[in-house]
């Protein structure tokens, strides 16, 4: 799978938030990697990456990493590596073994859910429910049309929809402005797609998608809660899988799933959903941190173990 986050388009929507975003590649590795801010200092952030075809490549991409870091005076270097000879079992030790710890916490999904397109689309229907399979066949009955869009102003219905979602749910979307540059850079080139459902004209859902050279990630999607009898986000997920299909893309990643075995999990509803559309899990490594400047990221991590502590001794006292 080619990981968007790794892409050169993606390089273009980090520059344009106004980013500073290095690419860089050798024998069997290459990585593409963000300048941010944090408490310690600069970090360089490498999502889904460095991507490497062995050990031996990513020891590689790591020194150069390091090497960059170094130039641009980061405090750390934060990753998340595909790498062959990474599985879930081993990365631990293979990382901590080079000097890498785990970050405070995930910055991209560690367990994501995808269907894979090779083969007829039939193939694909036949992995989903069959209630996902009569949805998107007989949805047309019932006056739901569905159509695409490269025009970054159609941004817009995705966000009306994320503004009633959270409204009605009580969570915090990505800005407007995000999500808006995020549509100026990827929709007219053709590296994302909005897909939009209509009842008889009116937007009555919206999904975003991110494509790279063989995946489509499902990035953003919302509807709107006064016709959610319709049911019109699952075969509006079924048609994003079908053009993808069309296209010639082989996978289709719904991005991150809650845990095997914890139904109390804060993505456990979004996981069912995901899991409806057929598939298989996909596990990574999960995000660390490689110091370069020891000092600084030692004082930064005593920083987060005392405020840490201090927000569990406040929590622990009684409440007037």
């Amino acid at each position: 799978m080619d990981h968007f986050l790794q892409t050169p388009a993606w390089a273009d929507v980090q520059r344009a938030l106004g980013r500073r975003v290095h690419e860089e590649s050798g024998p069997g590795w290459s990585f593409l990697a963000i300048e941010e801010k944090n408490p310690a200092g600069k970090v360089l952030y490498s999502p889904y990456g460095p991507v490497a075809d062995s050990v031996e490549a990513f020891d590689a991409a790591t020194a150069a990493l390091v090497a960059l870091a170094k130039e641009v005076h980061a405090v750390f270097v934060r990753m998340e590596p595909v790498a062959a000879g990474f599985t879930t079992s081993d990365a631990g030790p293979l990382l901590r073994a080079r000097g890498l710890r785990p970050a405070p916490v995930n910055q991209q999904p560690e367990l994501s859910w995808v269907v894979d397109l090779e083969g007829d689309f039939k193939e694909v229907l036949a992995g989903m429910k069959p209630t996902n399979r009569n949805l998107y066949r007989n949805i047309h009955k019932k006056g739901v049309t569905f159509r695409t869009s490269q025009d970054p102003a159609d941004i817009s219905v995705l966000l009306h929809f994320l503004h009633l979602t959270a409204a009605r749910n009580g969570f915090k979307p990505q800005s407007d402005g995000y999500l808006t540059t995020v549509a100026q850079s990827l929709l007219p080139s053709g590296a994302g797609t909005l897909f939009i459902a209509e009842l008889e004209g009116e937007p009555i859902a919206a999904a975003f998608a991110y494509d790279s050279a063989d995946t489509r990630v499902y990035a953003h999607a919302a509807l709107d809660d006064a016709h959610r009898k319709l049911s019109a986000g699952i075969p509006l997920l079924v048609n994003l899988m079908a053009d993808a299909k069309e296209k010639g893309l082989k996978h289709v990643d719904l991005w991150g799933v809650a845990p095997e075995g914890e139904p109390d999990h804060k993505w456990a509803g979004f996981t069912a959903f995901k899991k409806s559309f057929g598939g298989r899990g996909v596990s990574y490594p999960g995000t660390w941190d490689l110091p370069v400047n020891k000092a600084r990221y030692g004082a930064y991590q005593l920083a987060r173990k005392l405020r840490d502590t201090a927000k569990t001794l406040r929590n622990k006292l009684p409440r007037p």
